[in-house]
């Protein structure tokens, strides 16, 4: 019997995969391909093959521990003769052990016969290239939300070989759809999810394996006269001393590439409780985040795995208990009670999308937590839609469509580099006012799906012209739902134009963190007394919501009262 160690392979450049799980232990038959550890990384969970077969001797890692390639896994005690899926025969044949006394004082290197001696100068001393397949398990990424969403496409199928960066699956969510990209070049072993079925982020989607080229000293080669039928299988092998009983048994020469492995203790019991929990590091991350033991939470997964939604769960069971003890003691919110509306007459019941629901959450939250102000004005843009429909023809010209919306981005724009508490947000508990150097603003826009937000970046630094393109594609981008999940984030201030619906004032809820959010209703001919006569002006109303915590009547006069000005009058916008 040999010992060979085996060492993680070519991961894909992963650096620091925790183990989250050994699957053999000290003593156990394994076969080449055979899994021995699964290990995580922030993008795929694999695992680790056998490429011995043999018996376990030694555990050379334990679970939570980070490795990288090239590290050892484990020792296996390989029958003398055989080869592996990375040794060849000669390198079996010159690496053959000898055997220790029982004390370990001494070991007994035997001399090679004349017919050993004569095969290194037949060998051609060049290295061989050898390969060795891992299958690596591909999961939906980071998508920029924990809520579930639809697998609409599968691009692939079992068989088929893939690119590094080929589509595999596209998903799409309320708001966008996007491709997820292989992370290696391989085949497709298998399918773990269908089209029409909802995903999250680390769930697995397929299998993929991949050949990875490896380099390992060449073989002897076999003698050309096959009379002599000697090959490096057959040749003369010196026998250890008979005399040496419980012998340990150690390798002639350690292989070079090989780092020194660890020694542990096989009968110490792991002391960390933490590493018991079979979870992720995206997992563990999340639940020092939330200041949630492990220990106290279920897992849903595969052997009892703890996914991120037994964390969000349970993290919410915990709210909801300490809300309803909150209740009981103080004076708490009381819930709606739920009615049975068919009691009156006939009704339809529908389900609500995710993207209404979560629009609704957000607005209610910003609702309890913001102390909301709405201030109204009216700004007199007779001058400026004059000048806008004159544009006609030159937006004709550039392709493009000239709406008040550029207008009023760049009217903000000017205005909150005038007054940037308006673009500020409340940080450390509402210790810390931060203040940003960027002007990225959100414009709502009505889609049948619902409502959505996209973000204009650095309104401050573009033209009407470029603000007119940008706003016409991230519209027709969010009624097509095809925002990406960056594009709906950034924001410093948020414009809700009404527009042509009609309405003549309303108050919009504050965007948190944003602390204020500007509402434009349907502009309209007034008769306007100029201090002689009454004239014929169009009058666009205006309402600005501001959190009161950090933006108080003052500041939110004097934006409003500047902003007016600057639509009046949009030459100031060139000052």
């Amino acid at each position: 019997m040999t010992t060979a160690q085996v060492t993680v392979p070519d991961i894909g450049g992963a650096e620091g995969a925790e183990v989250i799980e050994i699957l053999v232990a000290v003593g156990d038959e394994v076969v080449v391909d055979q899994g021995l550890i699964v290990l995580e990384s922030d993008k795929a969970s694999m695992e680790i093959p056998s490429t011995l077969a043999g018996k376990v001797v030694e555990l050379l890692v334990s679970e939570g521990e980070e490795l990288a390639e090239g590290a050892p896994v484990a020792l296996i005690a390989v029958a003398d003769g055989e080869t592996t899926a990375d040794q060849s025969v000669g390198e079996v044949e010159q690496s053959k052990l000898v055997d220790a006394s029982t004390d370990g004082s001494d070991v007994d290197t035997f001399q090679p016969s004349e017919e050993t001696d004569r095969q290194p100068e037949e060998s051609t001393g060049a290295p061989r290239a050898s390969t060795s397949a891992i299958e690596q398990l591909v999961v939906v990424p980071d998508i920029g939300t924990d809520d579930a969403v639809e697998l609409i496409e599968v691009c692939v199928s079992a068989g088929d070989s893939v690119a590094e960066g080929d589509s595999l699956v596209v998903l799409e969510s309320d708001k966008a759809s996007m491709e997820v990209p292989s992370p290696l070049a391989g085949e497709v072993l298998e399918l773990l999810a269908d089209a029409g079925t909802t995903v999250s982020q680390g769930d697995k989607l397929m299998t993929i394996k991949a050949t990875v080229a490896e380099q390992s000293p060449a073989p002897e080669r076999a003698k050309a006269d096959s009379s002599s039928g000697d090959s490096a299988e057959s040749a003369p092998i010196p026998k250890a001393n008979e005399s040496s009983t419980g012998s340990q048994i150690v390798p002639s020469t350690p292989a070079p590439a090989t780092p020194t492995p660890r020694v542990m203790a096989q009968s110490e019991p792991a002391t960390n409780e933490s590493t018991s929990i079979y979870a992720g590091p995206a997992v563990r991350k999340l639940a020092r985040e939330f200041g949630v033991d492990l220990q106290q939470v279920n897992g849903s997964g595969p052997k009892e795995r703890v996914l991120k939604e037994d964390l969000q769960q349970f993290v919410k069971r915990a709210l909801s208990s300490r809300s309803a003890a909150v209740s009981s003691a103080g004076p708490g919110i009381p819930a709606v009670p739920d009615i049975d509306f068919s009691q009156f007459g006939p009704v339809e019941v529908t389900k609500r999308n995710r993207l209404e629901k979560l629009t609704a959450d957000n607005m209610q939250r910003s609702w309890l937590n913001v102390p909301h102000v709405t201030q109204f004005d009216q700004a007199d843009i007779t001058e400026l839609e004059a000048f806008r429909k004159s544009m006609k023809a030159e937006a004709e010209r550039r392709d493009t469509r000239l709406t008040p919306m550029p207008f009023l981005l760049k009217a903000c724009s000017v205005a909150l580099r005038e007054h940037p508490k308006l673009a500020s947000s409340l940080a450390a508990g509402g210790d810390e006012l931060v203040f940003k150097q960027y002007c990225h603003i959100g414009m709502a826009v009505d889609t049948p799906a619902g409502l959505v937000v996209p973000v204009i970046r650095d309104v401050d630094k573009k033209t009407v012209w470029q603000l007119a393109d940008d706003a016409l594609t991230l519209a027709h981008k969010a009624r097509d739902r095809k925002l990406a999940p960056g594009e709906m984030k950034g924001g410093c201030f948020t414009i809700s134009s009404l527009g042509s619906i009609g309405g003549s004032g309303f108050t919009p809820i504050v965007n948190t963190p944003e602390v204020a959010i500007l509402g434009v209703s349907n502009a309209e001919m007034r008769p306007v007394w100029d201090g002689e006569s009454f004239l014929p002006r169009k009058m666009l109303p205006l309402a600005l919501s501001y959190d009161h915590r950090v933006i108080n009547g003052g500041d939110g006069g004097r934006f409003l009262s500047y902003l007016v000005r600057l639509l009046g009058d949009i030459r100031q916008l060139l000052m």
